[in-house]
């Protein structure tokens, strides 16, 4: 199974990955990542805190520092925004009226002294009885497990059969800092996080790993292939570099 820089995404949404080498400037390191089909320089920050720079080919290493030298204030300004987003990835407290995610909506919690099941989703609110709220997570992550087991193999199946894929099995998991994964046996991996991201969000990651089915690698071929498929991929790979934090602190 690939991992990074081959098929997975990371939950910082990484950049496709040619790794060149790496640039000192002013005491930052930026990883470099050349393409024949980039046109301009761009500067990428994880919410991990790395950095990258994205660049044509042929462009010079000299040309890429003096360009991070004009863009420092904003990189300073990125690491600082990354942090206080991590701070602010609060742990839920299983408590009447928290919100959590289902598929990019918040539903508030409510407590029920008696129900048949631990945790379901009913009328707009998820209804946690109130004698398994000392094991809320383990509840909660199980639920959304099933849920994203079904919703990703119906969207698996869907974009499969589009993108000309053959899938042995889909599986959702935690997968750590990995959105999804695809395997060279034909399984194809989701964190069960995703299930929390809009559902075009969470398109865009079923697109994704399956176009690794073709291209193993993030090169332009691969790119292409997506785009074929998910033409506004841009905008949404975007979003879940900016919002995919959100999502971390159950």
């Amino acid at each position: 199974m690939p991992t990074l820089p081959l098929s997975p995404i990371r939950t910082g949404g990484k950049p496709a990955r040619n790794s060149d080498h790496r640039l000192e400037v002013d005491g930052l390191s930026f990883e470099v990542l050349r393409s024949d089909r980039r046109k301009t320089v761009q500067i990428t920050v994880e919410r991990t805190g790395e950095l990258f720079i994205v660049a044509p080919s042929k462009v010079a290493d000299q040309e890429l520092v003096q360009f991070v030298e004009e863009k420092l204030l904003w990189v300073h300004t990125k690491l600082a925004d990354k942090a206080r987003l991590q701070q602010r990835a609060p742990v839920k407290e299983f408590v009447d009226g928290e919100g959590f995610l289902y598929l990019g909506k918040s539903y508030r919690l409510r407590l029920i002294d008696r129900q048949l099941v631990d945790l379901h989703l009913k009328n707009g609110r998820f209804c946690l009885r109130r004698s398994s709220v000392y094991r809320g997570r383990e509840v909660f992550v199980s639920w959304y497990a099933r849920r994203a087991q079904q919703w990703f193999e119906r969207q698996v199946a869907e974009q499969a059969n589009l993108m000309g894929v053959d899938v042995k099995e889909v599986r959702v998991q935690d997968l750590g800092f990995r959105w999804g994964s695809f395997g060279v046996d034909g399984r194809v991996f989701f964190h069960w996080k995703a299930i929390l991201l809009p559902p075009r969000i969470a398109q865009y990651i079923v697109v994704h790993e399956l176009a690794h089915a073709h291209h193993r690698d993030h090169s332009a071929a691969f790119w292409i292939k997506v785009d074929q498929h998910l033409p506004d991929w841009r905008s949404r790979k975007a979003w879940l570099a900016e919002n995919g934090i959100q999502v971390e602190g159950l």
